[in-house]
């Protein structure tokens, strides 16, 4: 472990923080703003983002590749309700087995601004609108399985939209959605 990731992964987090706080403080959102992704100052996954920190992506992808899975990931998707993997339970119909139950809308919003942020930081001036959708695609063969198909349908619209006319009309369109209570 060096010591200088210790430093690079806290600047790191605290940055996705912050951003993901503005996001929300823009939205309206000033409780989830405030209390987005404290887990990742808990020590099961700070001391693991310092030991796999590499800068360009999440530390818990390259503890997935060194030991087979994440437990670090394992303790933070279980503790914010903003990952679509929190709300995987089984279903009623045993025949189903695990599914993904419709998120309510202010953490689908959440995790909206989970993923502009991550990708502001992690893409750095490279980032623009389209980002977030471009990552989504990436990892959509793999996630729609267990995404609630309301909520799926909702984040692929904001992100389609985020992606063809911006955040300013995006975020404009979610402070609607928002005043409706609903999706």
């Amino acid at each position: 472990m060096k010591i200088s990731n210790i430093g690079r992964h806290f600047h790191t987090i605290t940055q996705h923080k912050l951003l993901v706080m503005k996001e929300c403080f823009k939205l309206g959102l000033y409780r989830q703003g405030l209390l987005h992704d404290l887990s990742k100052y808990s020590p099961s996954e700070f001391w693991t983002g310092v030991k796999y920190y590499q800068g360009n992506r999440s530390p818990n992808a390259a503890e997935r590749e060194r030991i087979g899975y994440s437990a670090a990931w394992l303790h933070h998707k279980g503790r914010n309700k903003h990952h679509f993997e929190y709300w995987i339970d089984f279903s009623n119909d045993k025949s189903k087995g695990l599914v993904g139950n419709k998120m309510p809308l202010k953490y689908v919003i959440e995790m909206v601004c989970d993923r502009i942020a991550a990708c502001k930081v992690y893409r750095g001036e490279a980032y623009d609108s389209k980002a977030a959708w471009e990552y989504y695609e990436f990892t959509r063969p793999y996630i729609t399985p267990v995404l609630h198909p309301e909520t799926q349908a909702l984040l692929e619209k904001l992100l389609l939209m985020l992606r063809d006319e911006g955040e300013e009309k995006t975020f404009a369109y979610i402070r609607k959605l928002l005043k409706k209570g609903r999706y």
